[in-house]
């Protein structure tokens, strides 16, 4: 595409209709969930002018994860939703709606199903080993094992039956942030992340936030 002098944008507008085929393909079994992955890490073009927006490096994103508290349910439901947005990129009303059955295995791999976006679109979702190591300690902790994934949790500390907000999702990536020491950050930016597929689970020879999800659960 590049050859064919297509702009930045343009190039990167084709490279995510591909990426939403290669999706859409997984789901429908033409495609495995390996080399879907591999097509939607696959970098878009670089272009010039100033980012807008709060754009995380890698180090940065480690340490919104660190940051969660591991002491209490509410932390390690922040520690769950930041895990989402990062991994997987989803969106605020997508988290908030999230459920327990759309999370399953395929060929023996986690990904998060029937996601509803803009435009009322479904779509599969793959899940990084680290957000689903966050997302089942959340679980486990929670005792939720049905029905909506994220629950409201009282003053008190004590897990209720209601669904959470989406100004609950903003404010769990606040507090990760205000810990992280990152300022002006908002759930979209983590989304952001995600989507320039500097992926935390891509780089070799480092497992993002594995140690840390592992010295948490046992």
């Amino acid at each position: 595409m590049e050859g064919r002098s297509l702009s930045a944008a343009t190039i990167n507008l084709h490279l995510s209709a591909i990426r939403r085929l290669a999706d859409e393909s997984a789901e429908s079994g033409w495609l495995t969930p390996e080399l879907a992955i591999g097509i939607r890490r696959v970098q878009g073009v670089k272009r010039l002018g100033r980012k807008s927006g709060n754009w995380l490096s890698q180090d940065q994103a480690q340490e919104l994860v660190n940051a969660a508290s591991k002491t209490d349910l509410r932390g390690w439901r922040d520690g769950a939703i930041v895990g989402l947005l990062l991994g997987c990129g989803l969106r605020r009303s997508e988290v908030v709606g999230l459920t327990l059955d759309q999370v399953q295995t395929r060929d023996g791999r986690w990904v998060i199903v029937d996601l509803i976006g803009k435009g009322r679109r479904l779509r599969t979702v793959p899940v990084p080993s680290w957000s689903k190591q966050l997302l089942g300690a959340w679980l486990q902790r929670s005792g939720v094992n049905e029905g909506r994934v994220f629950r409201r949790i009282s003053k008190q500390g004590k897990r209720q039956e209601g669904g959470v907000t989406a100004n609950v999702v903003w404010y769990a990536v606040k507090r990760c942030a205000s810990q992280a020491g990152i300022a002006n950050l908002a759930p979209h930016d983590l989304r952001r992340y995600a989507e320039s597929r500097t992926m935390p689970n891509r780089s070799e020879g480092r497992s993002f936030g594995v140690e840390l999800v592992t010295n948490a659960v046992h």
